[in-house]
C-alpha cells in the first residue's frame, strides 16, 4: 500500500516557526531571504559593484546557512515529501485559470503553461523574468527587505514597518493576480 504524503499541518509547522524566530530573536539575528543573498553576492565580490554590498558579510555568514538549508529543504520535500495528489482548488479559481489558458490547474504544484524550459526561453517568459526579477529587486530594496524577512521577522518582533510592507505586499498580490495577471495571459 502507497503511502500518502501531505503537507505538515500548521499546528506543527506553524510552531516550528515561531521557535525558529524566538531563538533568532534570542540570538540578536534577523530572518529574510533577501539579507542571505545579499551576504552571498557581497561574499562573491559584489560589493566592488555597488556600494550597498559594502558591509561586513563575515559577520552575517551564518545567514548562508539558511540559504544552504533552504536548497536541501527543497530537494527533501521534492525528493521524498511530495505526492502526486492533485491540490484541491476552488472550481470557480479552476474555470478562471482554464478561461487563461492553464490546461490542468491544479494538478500539479504549479503550472507548465509558466515553469517549463519552453515557457523559459520564449520571448514573453523572458520579458516575465527579467521585468519581474527587476520590480522584486527594486521592491525588495525599496522595503527595505522581502517579503519573509517582513512577515515573520518583523511582524513577530512588532515592527510597524513590516507591518506596512506586509499589507503593501498583500496589496500588490491582489493587484497582481486580479488585474495585471489576467491581462498577461
Amino acid at each position: 500500500m502507497e503511502t500518502i504524503l501531505n503537507p505538515w499541518p500548521w499546528y506543527i509547522s506553524g510552531p516550528l516557526i515561531a521557535l525558529i524566530m524566538a531563538l533568532l530573536l534570542y540570538f540578536g539575528k534577523t530572518f529574510g531571504m533577501s539579507s542571505n543573498l545579499r551576504t552571498m553576492c557581497s561574499a562573491f565580490g559584489a560589493d566592488k559593484f555597488a556600494d550597498f554590498f559594502k558591509f561586513d558579510w563575515k559577520a552575517q555568514k551564518w545567514n548562508l546557512t539558511v540559504v544552504l538549508g533552504a536548497i536541501i529543504g527543497g530537494f527533501i520535500a521534492v525528493t521524498f515529501l511530495s505526492n502526486d495528489t492533485p491540490s484541491n482548488l476552488n472550481p470557480d479559481t479552476v474555470t478562471e485559470l482554464q478561461k487563461m489558458g492553464f490546461e490542468n490547474a491544479g494538478a500539479t504544484l504549479v503550472p507548465s503553461e509558466i515553469f517549463n524550459l519552453e515557457a523559459l526561453v520564449s520571448f514573453k517568459g523572458l520579458l516575465l523574468l527579467i521585468i519581474g526579477g527587476l520590480l522584486v529587486g527594486f521592491g525588495t530594496r525599496y522595503a527595505g527587505g522581502c517579503t519573509s524577512g517582513h512577515a515573520i521577522t518583523g511582524l513577530s518582533s512588532l515592527q510597524k514597518p513590516s507591518l506596512i510592507a506586509v499589507i503593501g505586499f498583500f496589496i500588490g498580490g491582489l493587484i497582481m493576480t486580479n488585474l495585471i495577471l489576467p491581462l498577461i495571459f
